[in-house]
C-alpha cells in the first residue's frame, strides 16, 4: 500500500512538473500578447465596420457604377494578399471589396467555432451593411476559393460569377485534440510564419512577405481562428461535393491554377474540372499565388472574364 501511495505521489509530481514546463515553454514562445483596440486601428489603412460577429477591416474602391467584385483571401494571410490585383481591378472600372476574415489581419477574433456559417454571415452582413449592389462576383484564392464555392451554393442569388484561384480542395480531418493543436501553434509560431514562403515558386522575390505576415500573430485569437477553422470547416470540406453543387447552378466560373503549386497541387485541377464546368487558365512558371507571380497574365484574364 505504501508503495502505491508513493507511486501516486511520484506521478502527481511528474504531472505538475510537466505542466509547469509546458507553461514555461508556452510563455516563452507565445506571440499573442496584444489586444486589437480602436487606438491601434485608427493608425492603419482601410476602414472598419461593426458587424454582429465583430469588427471587420475592409477596403472598398473603384467607381460606384462598376460591377462589384469581392476578393476572398486564403487561410491565414489577410487582405493584403490581393495587393496589385485589388488596385488593377479598381483601375479597370470595377467596384472592388476586400476584407480581413474574422481572426485575421485587423478584424476581430471572436472566441467561437470558426465554422462555415461564421464566414458566410460575415460576408453576407458586410455586403448588406455597405449597401453593395448585388449580385456580386466572388474571386477566391486557396481557402477563399472554398469559401467562394460554398457561399455561392448557399446564396446563389447574391453571386453572379465565380473565380477560383488555386482553390483548397483536399481535406484531412485533424487527428489530435484541438487544444493540443492550439498549443503547438503557440510554441511554433515561426513555422506558421515561414511556411507562407512555400506558396511562391520564387520566394526570393518577396523578401518582406514574412515580416508583413507576423504582426497579426501578436494579437490574441489568431491561432484559435486558424486551428478552429481546420477543426470546424476545412477538415471536413468535401471538394468534389461542393464543386458539383456549384456546377449545378450553371454560373460562369473561371478556374486559375499555378502549374507549380505545391500547396494545393496542380493535379487537383483535373479533379475539379471533372465535376465543374469552368473556363480554365493554367499558369506557367507560378506556384500557389499565380496572380502575384504572373500578374501580367492573370490580372488581364480576370478583367476579360469579369466584364463578360
Amino acid at each position: 500500500m505504501k508503495f502505491l501511495k508513493n507511486l501516486l505521489w511520484f506521478v502527481v509530481v511528474l504531472l505538475i512538473l510537466g505542466a509547469v514546463a509546458a507553461y514555461i515553454i508556452y510563455a516563452h514562445y507565445n506571440t499573442e500578447k496584444k489586444e486589437l483596440t480602436y487606438e491601434l486601428r485608427k493608425n492603419t489603412n482601410g476602414s472598419y465596420i461593426e458587424l454582429s460577429g465583430g469588427v471587420t477591416h475592409y477596403e472598398l474602391d473603384g467607381p460606384d457604377t462598376g460591377k462589384v467584385i469581392v476578393l476572398l483571401h486564403g487561410f491565414s494571410v489577410p487582405y493584403y494578399i490581393w495587393n496589385g490585383t485589388y488596385e488593377y481591378l479598381a483601375e479597370h472600372g470595377f467596384r472592388v471589396l476586400r476584407y480581413d476574415q474574422f481572426g485575421r489581419g485587423y478584424s476581430d477574433r471572436p472566441n467561437v467555432a470558426y465554422d462555415k456559417q461564421l464566414y458566410f454571415d460575415q460576408l453576407k452582413e458586410l455586403l448588406e451593411k455597405l449597401n453593395v449592389k448585388q449580385p456580386v462576383s466572388l474571386v477566391g484564392v486557396s481557402f477563399g476559393g472554398m469559401l467562394a464555392t460554398d457561399f455561392t451554393v448557399a446564396y446563389p442569388n447574391i453571386v453572379n460569377k465565380v473565380v477560383l484561384i488555386d482553390p483548397g480542395y483536399p481535406s484531412t480531418a485533424p487527428k489530435m485534440p484541438q487544444f493540443i493543436a492550439e498549443y503547438y501553434e503557440a510554441i511554433q509560431p515561426e513555422e506558421r510564419a515561414l511556411g507562407q514562403m512555400s506558396d511562391f515558386k520564387y520566394p526570393d522575390k518577396y523578401p518582406n512577405w514574412v515580416e508583413q505576415y507576423r504582426p497579426q500573430m501578436e494579437y490574441k485569437g489568431f491561432r484559435h481562428a486558424i486551428v478552429s477553422t481546420t477543426y470546424h470547416y476545412t477538415g471536413s470540406y468535401n471538394g468534389r461535393q461542393s464543386n458539383t453543387a456549384l456546377n449545378n447552378l450553371h454560373k460562369p466560373v473561371l478556374l486559375v491554377w499555378g502549374k507549380e503549386d505545391k500547396t494545393v497541387p496542380f493535379t487537383y485541377s483535373d479533379s475539379i474540372r471533372s465535376v465543374l464546368k469552368a473556363e480554365f487558365l493554367p499558369v506557367d512558371d507560378a506556384a500557389h499565388l499565380p496572380y502575384l507571380e504572373q500578374a501580367d497574365i492573370v490580372n488581364p484574364a480576370l478583367v476579360t472574364f469579369l466584364r463578360k
